[in-house]
């Protein structure tokens, strides 16, 4: 396996880190980018580099059940037993999906990775020259003491304008849940404490009382420090929220037959145009030529049919949101590395990803229409909130049981379904923008 490339060390010296320095990594599922933070030698998390996704499936919103091609959202723990180096698409992160949260909720499905090969069936793929760089990011972690990084999932950047364009989805309760968790990190630029008592999500929760996953939450509460400046982000975002939707900010486009998504990045060298995009604040944008693609597309991709309109996101070069600011934020080192405890990071690991789907139904036959064939193109390889200062907490021992689970777990059979929530004031018809076609054949995953 490779190591961390000379020119990310420079970067990563560049903005004040360490090449071991724990690192917290950002999905966004509408932009298709990855994101990778890391701590620097302040103690507190900074950006270190965007990755443009080449492949995700499904739709927005949660991963249901199994063979549902959902990738998962949500707040996901990662030890060195999911990590596998010989996987069958490269190199691949296991999310540990289903977590404390699904499990409760009656989800159902595994094996759901962040891997290469840029082919998804429930999954987040990248190239593997980005998979390499992003696992060796996350390897050198794990060698400077991280016990576990977190995976941050998100259907997109959780601005008001985002959530106004959205303000019809029946998820809306549960992406309101990921929001607090999302503003947790924002303005305390630290991983947040993640517990799950009641089936949902509490962030930087203290309590003397166990939490579980079903059952009633204890007594807590969450520091001051942290708990006034997610208000003050909340209120500012409410007040911009309803400010947009009395404008009329259309909603976003339906996306029924929309199987997942490709960053404009992969998209415009797959099809050899120019185009434009719209950028991490809502601004159009055009790329003349294509921009440089971060790796190698391989010829078997299948890229997702595009949503017939300009409101579809997709940036190229994302950022911290746009109303954040870096923040003043102490943080407790990273734990003690234990002998022994990385002898099987490079050899851990089964091959097995997620399982081929069954057999879908058939579908109606649709009318026939050309297609595009990706052609492989080697290429080389390739934020801002109220202040807030906070004492040190001790670094977790263990793993929070909270939200990890292992490569292997076996869940219920049992399915949820999708939250629903009440239309906004304000909310208008959801429109749809194209049919149903199954673009890889075969179950969905």
């Amino acid at each position: 396996m490779q190591p961390i490339s000379d020119r990310m060390l420079a970067e990563i010296e560049q903005k004040n880190m360490s090449k071991e320095s724990a690192i917290l990594v950002r999905i966004f599922k509408e932009e298709s980018e990855l994101e990778i933070w890391k701590e620097n030698r302040e103690g507190r998390f900074a950006l270190l580099k965007t990755f443009p996704i080449c492949r995700w499936s499904g739709d927005l919103g949660p991963k249901v059940k199994q063979g549902d091609r959902q990738a998962p959202e949500g707040f996901y723990t990662i030890t060195p037993g999911l990590m596998n180096p010989n996987s069958n698409y490269y190199l691949a992160i296991n999310t540990g999906f289903p977590n404390a949260y699904d499990r409760a909720n009656g989800r159902t499905g595994d094996f759901l990775m962040i891997h290469g090969d840029c082919s998804s069936r429930g999954c987040y793929a990248m190239t593997d020259e980005q998979i390499a760089e992003i696992y060796a990011l996350a390897r050198e972690s794990f060698f400077g003491g991280q016990k576990s990084f977190q995976i941050q999932a998100y259907p997109f950047r959780m601005t008001p304008a985002n959530m106004a364009r959205h303000r019809n989805s029946p998820h809306m309760a549960f992406w309101k849940m990921l929001k607090e968790g999302y503003d947790h990190f924002e303005v305390t630029r630290r991983e947040p404490k993640v517990d799950v008592c009641e089936k949902r999500y509490v962030f930087d929760a203290e309590s003397n009382g166990r939490f579980s996953p079903a059952d009633r939450c204890p007594a807590y509460r969450v520091p001051e420090q942290i708990a006034s400046a997610v208000r003050e982000k909340q209120r500012r975002d409410d007040i911009q929220l309803a400010e947009l939707i009395n404008r009329g900010t259309p909603v976003a486009p339906s996306r029924a037959g929309v199987d997942g998504g490709m960053n404009k990045v992969f998209l415009a060298a797959i099809k050899g145009t120019k185009g434009d995009f719209i950028d991490s604040d809502g601004r159009i944008a055009a790329f003349n030529p294509p921009p440089k693609v971060p790796g190698t597309i391989p010829a078997h991709v299948n890229p997702p049919k595009e949503i017939a309109d300009n409101q579809s996101t997709g940036g190229i070069f994302g950022l911290a949101s746009s109303e954040s600011k870096p923040v003043q934020v102490a943080s407790a080192q990273s734990g003690q590395s234990s002998s022994g405890f990385f002898s099987n990071l490079f050899s851990f690991g089964s091959n097995k990803e997620e399982p081929a789907p069954a057999p879908a139904a058939a579908q109606p036959a649709a009318k026939p229409k050309a297609t595009q064939t990706a052609t492989a193109k080697p290429k080389p390889q390739t934020a801002t909130a109220s202040v807030v200062a906070l004492r040190p907490r001790p670094q977790q021992a263990e793993p929070r049981a909270a939200s990890t689970t292992t490569a292997n777990a076996q869940e219920p059979a049992a399915a949820g379904k999708p939250e629903s929530a009440p239309l906004l004031s304000g909310a208008a018809p959801t429109v749809q923008a194209n049919s149903f076609e199954n673009r890889f054949g075969g179950g969905w995953r």
